[in-house]
Formats: structure tokens, C-alpha cells, sequence
């Protein structure tokens, strides 16, 4: 059981994927029920024109009036990539920074385990996980289309979905880079949570100083949400979001390799 790091790691994850992903197709359906409120508001238009431009274009609102615009507004470009992102970085501090605090890593490593494997296997495990959670949200978000007549297709909808489980993956990844580097889950939770909220202040600056705007594409946000994700199809920059969070964990591996493991 201690050589596959990989079934344990899922096993570990398995009741919280459980209770995150019942939330997830709550959340949905909950905003999927609304829809037709929304979609009957008389004025809705005017209702929208009244907002600033800036938060308009920030929060993807000019499409409110329809299924896919009310969906990227309420969900794909503000809620869910947040809740993916505390789910991935909460587990992926866990990953090996939990074990070493709690005193079980140094049995594992005993093993015929090498410490790249380790990191590896904990970070194929959390995309895994990661692409469950996505998985559920795919499901939840086409049933409420169905059901409320939101007119979301399958196709938009896997974009927008992939957007959000690489979105997750990325800090997933970085937490579980800074947690094998330094042994401290508490240092992995904040270097990744810096990470997110300094990326998404770079998106959002961009949407809104023009000045930065050439800069926003380094932001992991704006290469997730821009033109949806809801509609915008499989996007080439979708690739980028995971590459820097997999040369933190290749350096997280090494430095790994190299320092004392903290005993219980």
C-alpha cells in the first residue's frame, strides 16, 4: 500500500472530493433555478447598462440576458474558479507537508519510494481529483441548462470547464511545491494563496488600467477567463496555466531530495 503513493493520495482525497463536489452541483443548481427569474426581469438591460463598463468587462456581464452570459457571470469568472483554487491549494498543501508535520512521511520514504516519485504521484493524484471535481461540475451545469432552459452547449461548456480544472491544478501544484520545498503546510497555504490573489489583482488591473493591460496576459486569470470561459472554446493559452506550476514542483523536487525530513 505505502509503494503507491498515487491510490493512497486519491484515497486521502476521496471524502473531500465527496463533499466538495456535492456543493459544486448545489451551487449550480441554485444558480441554474434562478435563471429564469433573471431571464423574465423586466428592464433587464437597462438594469446592466447601469453598471461601470470596467466591472461590466471585469465580470463578463454583457451577456447577462442570455444562459451562458448569466453563467459566466455568476459562476465562471468569480465563484467557481475560487472555490476550485482553495479546494487545490488546501489539498496540495496537504500532500506531503501534511504527512511530514504529522509524522508519517519518513515511514513512507523508508520505502523503496524515491522523493520525486513521491512529489509526482502527488501531483498526477490532486489533477486527478481536480478533474473529478470538474467532472461533477460538467454534469451539474448541463443539467441545469436542461432543466431551467439556459442553452448552454456541451462544447462551450468543456472549455469553460477545462479553464477551471487547469485554473486549480496550477495552484493545486504550487502549494504542493512550496510544502515538499520547506515541510510546512502553513508556509504552502500562503505562498500559493499570495500567488492566486497577486495573479488575480493582475487580471483584474488589466481589465481596468490600461496600462497594465499588457501585462495581464501573464496572469493565470486572464489566460482562464478571457472571452468566457463559458464560450470561448479550448483555448491554446489553457496550456500555459499548468508549465510554471510544473517547474516549481520539478525545483520543489530537488530541493526535497536534498534537506532533512522532520521526524513526529
Amino acid at each position: 500500500m505505502l509503494g503507491s503513493v498515487f491510490s493512497k493520495a486519491l484515497r486521502d482525497q476521496r471524502r473531500a472530493l465527496i463533499g466538495w463536489s456535492t456543493g459544486v452541483a448545489l451551487l449550480v443548481l441554485l444558480m441554474a433555478a434562478l435563471w429564469p427569474s433573471v431571464r423574465d426581469m423586466p428592464d433587464l438591460s437597462e438594469f446592466i447598462a447601469g453598471y461601470p463598463e470596467p466591472m461590466r468587462e471585469l465580470f463578463r456581464m454583457e451577456d447577462f440576458a442570455t444562459g451562458t452570459g448569466f453563467l459566466n457571470a455568476e459562476l465562471f469568472s468569480s465563484i467557481l474558479p475560487i472555490l476550485f483554487i482553495v479546494f487545490a491549494i488546501g489539498r496540495g498543501a496537504r500532500a506531503v507537508a501534511g504527512e511530514e508535520e504529522s509524522g508519517t512521511l519518513d515511514a513512507l520514504l523508508v520505502t523503496r519510494v524515491t522523493t520525486t516519485r513521491l512529489v509526482m504521484e502527488h501531483a498526477a493524484a490532486l489533477a486527478v481529483t481536480l478533474t473529478a471535481l470538474g467532472g461533477v461540475l460538467f454534469v451539474a451545469v448541463l443539467g441545469g441548462s436542461a432543466a431551467f432552459g439556459m442553452g448552454v452547449s456541451p462544447a462551450d461548456l468543456a472549455g469553460a470547464t477545462v479553464a477551471t480544472v487547469l485554473l486549480g491544478i496550477e495552484f493545486g501544484w504550487l502549494a504542493l511545491a512550496v510544502g515538499a520545498a520547506t515541510g510546512h503546510r502553513a508556509a504552502a497555504i500562503g505562498a500559493a494563496s499570495a500567488a492566486a490573489f497577486g495573479a488575480y489583482l493582475l487580471y483584474a488591473a488589466g481589465q481596468l488600467v490600461d496600462a497594465v493591460g499588457t501585462w495581464q496576459a501573464w496572469s493565470p486569470f486572464h489566460q482562464a477567463l478571457a472571452d468566457g470561459p463559458l464560450g470561448a472554446g479550448l483555448r491554446p493559452e489553457y496550456l500555459l496555466m499548468p508549465l510554471a506550476a510544473a517547474v516549481a514542483l520539478a525545483a520543489a523536487a530537488a530541493v526535497f531530495d536534498r534537506r532533512d525530513i522532520a521526524g513526529p
